[in-house]
């Protein structure tokens, strides 16, 4: 695959800050959770925060990840949880990412078959098309890399999963789907 253009530093940092400003007037309910993650990439892009950025990128979510886990799991019962109807829920689950990842690999195969040679696609993107799943476009990386060390597919493999988590929030919140 062709890699990505080369994004400046000005871009980088530019574009929160107007991704920001469009987000106001197209869907302002969802502007806390915009807000923090424009303003985590600022944090990151900017280059002036860089102790505050990686403890944010590392230390701070791990704190977090574990706090929300621990007051998820305090307020659920075994008795509330564990019934047949969530075994089937879990179940199907697993079976729905098992036929979007086939489905998603089969797909960019046949993609290709109608593409030039140097603007094919690694199949192995088309895994990351599962909504509202960011660990299927790391999946594809590290899968990518096994096979060549070269491959950088993660890039390539969000645009897919971003896509399933814009499918998700327009058919879940309409009022957050404006576009």
């Amino acid at each position: 695959m062709k890699p990505p253009r080369v994004v400046s530093k000005r871009e980088r940092v530019l574009f929160p800050i107007v991704a920001f400003i469009v987000c106001t007037f197209i869907a302002p309910g969802g502007l806390p959770l915009i807000g923090m993650l424009l303003l985590g990439n600022i944090i990151k892009e900017s280059g002036v925060t860089d102790r505050l950025s990686k403890t944010a990128s590392n230390a701070l979510i791990d704190i977090v990840t574990v706090l929300i886990g621990i007051t998820v799991g305090a307020s659920t019962s075994a008795q509330t949880f564990l019934t047949p109807a969530s075994i089937k829920i879990f179940a199907l689950g697993a079976l729905s990412f098992m036929i979007s990842t086939a489905g998603g690999v089969l797909i960019a195969k046949l993609i290709n078959c109608f593409l030039k040679p140097g603007n094919k696609l690694n199949p192995i993107i088309g895994c990351a098309g599962v909504s509202a799943v960011p660990d299927s476009a790391r999946v594809a990386q590290n899968i990518g890399k096994q096979a060549d060390p070269t491959n950088y597919l993660l890039m390539h493999a969000m645009a897919p999963n971003v896509a399933g988590v814009g499918r998700y929030i327009a058919r879940n919140h309409p009022a957050l789907s404006v576009i």
